[in-house]
């Protein structure tokens, strides 16, 4: 059974679309536009070659959450004070630092560090201040560290 169907396709331009093809490879081979060239072998990759690492892009949480222990690590932590008269800060007041401002970054950093700190020190704590005031800066770092491996892990 032969059957015509209708359709709105335009013919094609043999002319406009070897054009289009030099445009996408600018230097060609005349004959290649005309006759048609044998496949290409394939490429061979020596197995015994490492490939290239992936290229791991780091997330916004985890950013604010490096900075701001960055910038605990060069201006000092400190307690009971957003911050300190020396430059010094508590983690909040390095998380507002590293954040710039009140984004979605800095209160998704913030929301796990928190869930970090009471993983490690318990379900109390209900707010950022109330347990860095109450840890050593050693119980402190290692709850940024956790959080930062948690971003990473979780690639936000």
């Amino acid at each position: 059974m032969n059957t015509h169907t209708e359709t709105d396709f335009t013919p094609i331009d043999p002319d406009l679309y070897a054009k289009a093809f030099q445009l996408l490879d600018p230097a060609p081979e005349p004959a290649a536009l005309t006759t048609r060239a044998t496949p290409a072998a394939p490429v061979q990759v020596p197995l015994n070659q490492p490939a290239a690492p992936p290229v791991r892009l780091t997330g916004p949480v985890e950013k604010t959450l490096t900075d701001a222990l960055t910038f605990l690590d060069t201006h000092g932590w400190a307690r009971h004070s957003l911050v300190h008269p020396e430059g010094a800060r508590c983690s909040i007041g390095a998380l507002r630092a590293a954040a710039g401002a009140r984004n979605a970054a800095y209160c998704d950093a913030g929301n796990l560090l928190l869930d970090e700190a009471r993983r490690q020190h318990g379900k109390k704590w209900e707010t950022i201040p109330s347990w860095n005031d109450s840890h050593s800066g050693a119980q402190v770092r290692s709850v940024w560290e956790a959080a930062i491996r948690r971003a990473q892990h979780m690639n936000i």
